[in-house]
């Protein structure tokens, strides 16, 4: 089968597991004490490493590609308000968990929204307090922050990078100038370029660029000269995410029809000719979506077996513990997911009212904590060792399609993706989601998967 016909024949609904269970298929939410509980269980344990992110709503213009929490404003009075109730949030929780002041931190990421909303100052008076309550191993500590360089400053990266963080990661989408009109993110090359630049100079380790496939007004030439134009500033790492189109979650995305943006194969070509620009520049592809320079920590990671994967996307680091901080962030922990209000007014009433904003959650039992090992590692190393027999059989049933096009071998109990699998990562774990095949959605709720 040619890969066009490959590309007709798997372009499906799929997860793109961030987590397991997905968050369409979370049940038997917690309560507050029950997340509190979990997050205790695991702090017993003996080096539980940690990590936190903080979600910072704001941005000052809509980005009609976005899909994440946003809260559109001018009034920077919010970096005030909001910072105290972020300090509130984080009290409630060091008093019930006092192994949080104790156990050393091994990230903080900053996302958004776009977090370099915060002005430097404002950025400072967020972290230094947070960072004054723990305990942080300088040598084995990631501070890093998405920003956008439309509303980011050296004094803010200064800043930062006195704080300890090494890491940046910068939204792009594209630099063609129609593209970025389509999707209200006027951004020229210049302003990625000088952001780039001076993040070097101040010493951080290691720039990410987001660029993104299937936008409306894309074509092969203009991808490729995105593309080409990333290579040139040589960034560390490169994530070149599918378009998310979703506008039964997203409003924005009501602006565009299936006939403004690429389709099936021909979104795939995108992504194919920028991937081949970034490997002739000497990146390393890592599962799914992400390119990084063979000396970056991330794609030493790949190559050792230790990437990570969690709701922050891929990480070099793995952690038994994920805080998230903020309007409608989610947490994890061995035994539960947790997600705050999503709401800005509802997240604010109830931390300033002395509660843990819980809105919904998991609980996972042993099945979804095994299937949770098991795609974690898929989507990582891009192989699995199953369980049994039993479940090497029924995964083979299941990708007996895939198996035949040469895109999944079995090995025994090993399940493996093939070079020219890669492109169905997300189809292949599938095999893995026994949540999803036990009750297949009756509605659209995951984007395509090609």
């Amino acid at each position: 089968m040619n890969r066009i016909d490959l590309m007709a024949k798997y372009d499906v609904l799929a997860p793109r597991y961030t987590s397991y269970p997905t968050v369409p298929y979370w049940q038997d939410d917690p309560t507050t004490e029950q997340w509190i509980t979990a997050l205790q269980q695991a702090f017993r344990q003996k080096e539980t490493a940690w990590s936190m992110y903080i979600h910072i709503p704001f941005c000052e213009a809509l980005c009609t590609f976005c899909g994440c929490n946003t809260f559109i404003t001018h009034n920077h009075d919010n970096e005030i308000s909001y910072t105290e109730v972020l300090h509130k949030e984080w009290e409630l929780y060091r008093a019930q968990i006092p192994q949080l002041a104790t156990t050393p931190i091994k990230q903080i990421h900053l996302g958004g929204g776009t977090p370099t909303f915060f002005s430097a100052a404002s950025l400072k008076k967020l972290l230094e307090p947070l960072m004054a309550q723990m305990t942080i191993d300088r040598g084995d500590f990631e501070g890093s922050i998405e920003v956008g360089p439309r509303v980011t400053s050296p004094e803010q990266l200064e800043v930062l990078r006195e704080l300890g963080f090494q890491r940046l990661s910068m939204g792009v989408q594209d630099y063609d100038p129609e593209v970025q009109r389509l999707i209200n993110r006027i951004q020229p090359e210049a302003m990625t370029r000088r952001v780039t630049e001076v993040a070097r100079e101040l010493g951080y380790e290691s720039v990410n660029h987001d660029l993104i496939y299937g936008l409306p007004g894309q074509t092969l030439e203009k991808i490729k000269r995105s593309a080409e134009i990333t290579v040139d500033m040589r960034p560390d790492r490169i994530a070149l995410y599918s378009f998310a189109f979703v506008p039964w979650v997203k409003k924005a995305h009501r602006l565009f029809t299936e006939e403004d943006l690429p389709q099936g194969a021909e979104k795939r070509a995108l992504y194919e000719a920028a991937r081949a620009i970034f490997l002739e520049a000497g990146y390393v592809e890592m599962g799914l979506d992400h390119f990084a320079l063979p000396d970056d920590a991330m794609a030493q990671a790949f190559a050792n077996g230790r990437l990570h994967r969690n709701f922050m996307g891929y990480t070099d680091q793995r952690t038994d513990v994920l805080l998230g901080l903020g309007v409608s962030s989610i947490s994890e922990a061995p035994t539960c997911f947790h997600q705050n209000e999503k709401g800005l007014n509802d997240y604010k009433g109830r931390v300033l009212a002395g509660e843990i904003p819980t809105m919904r959650g998991h609980l996972l039992d042993k099945e979804d904590q095994r299937q949770r090992e098991q795609i974690l590692q898929f989507m990582t190393q891009l192989h699995v060792t199953l369980k049994d027999e039993t479940q090497a059989e029924d995964a083979r049933r299941f990708l007996a399609p895939m198996v035949e096009d040469g895109l999944v071998t079995f090995a025994g109990r090993e399940m493996q993706l093939t070079e020219r699998g890669r492109p169905f990562l997300r189809n292949a774990a599938l095999a893995l989601d026994l949540r999803l095949r036990r009750n297949k959605p009756e509605t659209q709720i995951f984007s395509r998967s090609v």
